[in-house]
């Protein structure tokens, strides 16, 4: 097996299963099937062996019980020698799982970490929902990663069943240049958050992950100063995922070479002084940053939910002002102000211009930020109300539009009359298309009541696209029927020309063009054919004048009208 890292390219990461498809029974036996041939071209399993296609049986052992492998592997077989199918056993401590990752042998670790285990307890469950959770970044997010590694007590030898899987990844931020990389770092450490949930569940585990993310510029910084927790991290640190950015500094630390500088002893030494500014930055970074999104999500949401497309951070505030106070006068201007409030915080915060906050504003911050989100979802009712209204009366105007072009001006109710007794008893429209425009009518009436719920405007707009385009291929047929009355095809040397009768004009379609038929042939523009076809809809009377046939024997001689 090569023991060089491997990038994964976008199809490569893409290619990983993530979501149903790491759930599905037929992908874990694929995954299964791929981790016993990986046991064996580790193992250099026979020939004859694999070809026998015996069931793989890997057991985990503690390290402490290295020296004992060869005699446990000796009792396993005694126990197992006359079992049907045949196994195969594989032994192998925690520390010979570590060295595949150390070895670069990424594959070999995600092939263990998706065996169906018999008895686990946790290192096997551990190792499967950090692979997942490693598939579902880098599925997403393969630009950016340049490490995954899990440390902490699972590494260690110590993890139980309920102990958690310390991971740490390392997101490349330098290649960053429109958003600054506390911003991208933010953004790319709450979706891969959001990824332990999902990969939790996948896995079958319960609350696992506890996951550090690092953009690679302060991650080096900080190994250049010998940070202790990163100094602990490089050297318990197991990588899963590594494209050069990890195993470096690893080999690099066993070999001494790593080691602070007088400098960063200076600042360690400092750091104890410099306590209650770290937590304060903290606790403002925290504060601040959720106040923030708490207010500026929601406010993206409703602006979408209006219509218009996803406004980025920096319309939002400019787009809740024109359009909720401004143009549609929905939202007071006391809501516009804690939002520019909150977001000018934010800004002058992630700029460097606000460095403290007393508890008092957090308190005062906290309590704006709750009365704009009540006061949103209060707007969003509204937005809805309005939205189901245009809806409502957009679908009955442009129903009952439809009927006057076909019936005439009439009330609604001599209208729904003309269409069922035209339409409707003469078979010409479906029966249901009634029932359909009665229920227009009827959801109309109980929206002005305020009877109609949400999935009821939406199961009319369903309906009534439905009655429209039957509407509509009635009109077109109605349309056609006159025009179909009036095509004439002459036949004239050899040749066959098409002629257009309609009440008032008459039309004859040759390859030099269209020409109008009076007492002689004259050139018509396409104008002139489309007034005289608009002024034929509806108009089923046609009246040919004798005449034209005396022009057209005057113009070719004999010709011959076919049928």
């Amino acid at each position: 097996m090569d023991s060089k890292p491997q990038p994964q390219s976008d199809k490569q990461v893409n290619d990983k299963p993530a979501g149903d498809k790491l759930a599905g029974d037929k992908g874990m036996d694929s995954r299964l099937s791929k981790a016993a041939q990986r046991l064996e071209e580790e193992e250099e399993v026979p020939k004859a062996e694999r070809d026998a296609k015996p069931i793989h049986l890997l057991v985990v052992v503690p390290n402490d019980k290295e020296k004992e492998l060869v005699k446990i592997k000796q009792e396993i077989l005694e126990i197992v020698k006359d079992s049907k199918p045949r196994l195969w056993i594989h032994l192998k401590t925690p520390q010979d799982i570590w060295n595949y990752g150390l070895d670069s042998k990424f594959d070999f670790i995600e092939a263990v970490s998706m065996v169906l285990p018999l008895h686990d307890k946790g290192i096997l469950g551990s190792l499967r929902v950090a692979n997942i959770h490693k598939s579902l970044v880098l599925r997403k997010f393969d630009k950016y990663v340049v490490s995954y590694v899990v440390g902490g007590s699972l590494v260690r030898g110590e993890a139980k069943e309920t102990s958690d899987v310390d991971t740490y990844i390392v997101i490349d931020d330098t290649d960053v240049k429109r958003t600054s990389r506390l911003e991208l770092k933010e953004r790319l450490r709450g979706i891969i958050y959001g990824y332990a949930a999902e990969a939790s569940e996948l896995a079958g585990v319960k609350g696992k992950l506890n996951i550090q993310v690092y953009i690679l510029t302060e991650f080096w910084e900080a190994v250049k100063d010998a940070h202790p927790v990163i100094f602990t991290f490089i050297r318990d640190g197991i990588p899963m995922y590594d494209r050069g950015a990890f195993l470096p500094w690893k080999l690099l630390l066993r070999m001494g070479k790593i080691k602070p500088s007088p400098e960063a002893i200076d600042m360690f030494m400092s750091m104890g002084e410099k306590v209650s500014e770290i937590v304060k930055r903290r606790l403002l970074d925290i504060v601040i940053g959720d106040i923030y999104w708490g207010v500026v999500t929601p406010s993206q949401a409703l602006l979408m939910l209006y219509g218009l497309p996803p406004p980025n951070v920096r319309e939002t505030v400019t787009e809740m002002k024109r359009v909720f106070y401004e143009k549609e006068k929905m939202l007071e201007k006391k809501y516009i102000d804690i939002l520019t409030n909150i977001v000018d915080l934010y800004k002058g915060f992630e700029h460097g211009k606000v460095n403290s906050i007393k508890g008092v504003e957090v308190d005062r911050y906290l309590k704006e930020s709750e009365d704009y989100i009540k006061r949103l979802k209060e707007l969003r009712g509204q937005i809805e109300k309005r939205t189901q209204e245009k809806t409502i009366n957009q679908i009955h105007d442009d129903v009952f539009n439809l009927l006057k072009a076909v019936f005439g001006s009439q009330s609604q109710d001599k209208l729904v009359k003309s269409f069922e007794n035209n339409l409707i008893k003469r078979g010409l429209m479906p029966p249901k298309t009634l029932h359909i425009l009665n229920d227009i009518i009827e959801a109309k009436a109980n929206f002005k009541k305020g009877k109609l719920a949400t999935h009821e405007v939406e199961h009319a707009r369903k309906d009534a696209s439905l009655l429209i385009n039957h509407l509509i291929e009635y009109t077109q047929r109605k349309d056609l029927v006159p025009l179909e009355k009036g095509k004439i095809k002459l036949k004239v040397k050899d040749k066959e020309l098409d002629m257009l009768i309609t009440s008032n004009a008459a039309f004859l379609f040759t390859e030099q063009g269209i020409f109008k038929i009076t007492d002689k042939l004259t050139n018509a523009a396409q104008e002139d054919l489309e007034i005289a076809l608009k002024n034929q809809q509806g108009n089923i009377d046609i009246k040919i004048n004798p005449a034209i046939f005396d022009t057209l024997k005057k113009e070719f001689g004999d010709f011959e009208i076919i049928l």
